[in-house]
């Protein structure tokens, strides 16, 4: 049972994970889950991850809504949905520490890559898009993170700000509901007083994505690239040494 201690404590992590998932356009499952983890089993922890990644998706989307790029956001969501689908039924299946730290490696790779390469850009074209999205679904599936992926291409777009938090976050909200039908289609089932915490847990990450827009707004454009890729960086690490 969930004691009312865990509860206060879910809640304000939530807080925390959601200004941290709003100023970087990702983040919130790599913050929870390892944490959460330390209370819940694994496919638990998935499910109300997910649950909370999921609505701070929609509010990322009401926040930046004038950002949202809609081409962008369909050829980059539709092929994660499917490799959402595959990743989330393997997640339970497969060890997870090899690919963990392969993932680790990539993005500390790709800081290192444009720090010497200030000016790199990827164009936004089709083939580009359906890559970068088909490789978010997977981790954000086998996983439950997969925001990382997300940010290193869309980042390489170059976008402005309120239309790279807010396309991520629509891109992430289609694939998130197709890992938490997976998740429930496949038998995994929260307690009723975890469910109920959710009166607290989701005002809550509402709170952070507010705060986290006010910091957003006060990043300068020209900076925003480094700020992003300075979370890839630390989260990079994290996967490398903690897996």
């Amino acid at each position: 049972m969930l004691a009312y201690e865990e509860t206060i404590f879910i809640a304000l992590l939530t807080l925390l994970a959601s200004v941290i998932g709003t100023l970087a356009g990702f983040g919130i499952s790599t913050i929870m889950v390892p944490i959460l983890l330390m209370v819940f089993p694994l496919p638990q922890t998935l499910l109300l991850v997910g649950i909370i990644h999921w609505f701070n998706d929609i509010w990322k989307m009401i926040l930046f809504r004038k950002g949202i790029r809609w081409k962008l956001f369909l050829t980059f969501g539709l092929p994660g949905i499917f490799t959402s689908f595959i990743g989330s039924s393997l997640s339970l299946r497969i060890s997870q520490e090899v690919l963990s730290r392969a993932l680790g490696l990539f993005l500390l790779a790709y800081v290192l890559f444009i720090t010497f390469n200030r000016t790199f850009k990827l164009s936004q074209r089709l083939s580009v898009a359906m890559s970068g999205g088909a490789l978010t679904g997977f981790f954000a599936g086998i996983f439950g993170i997969g925001g990382e992926i997300n940010a290193v291409v869309l980042s390489t777009f170059n976008l402005e700000k309120a239309a790279y938090i807010a396309t991520a976050g629509a891109i992430s909200f289609m694939i998130d509901s197709t890992r938490i039908a997976t998740y429930i289609k496949g038998g995994i089932e929260l307690d009723p007083v975890i469910l109920s915490g959710f009166l607290i847990f989701i005002p809550a990450s509402l709170i952070g994505a507010m705060i986290g827009k006010k910091g957003v707004e006060k990043i300068p454009q020209g900076k925003f690239r480094n700020f992003v890729a300075v979370f890839i960086l630390l989260l990079g690490l994290k996967l490398v040494l903690f897996p």
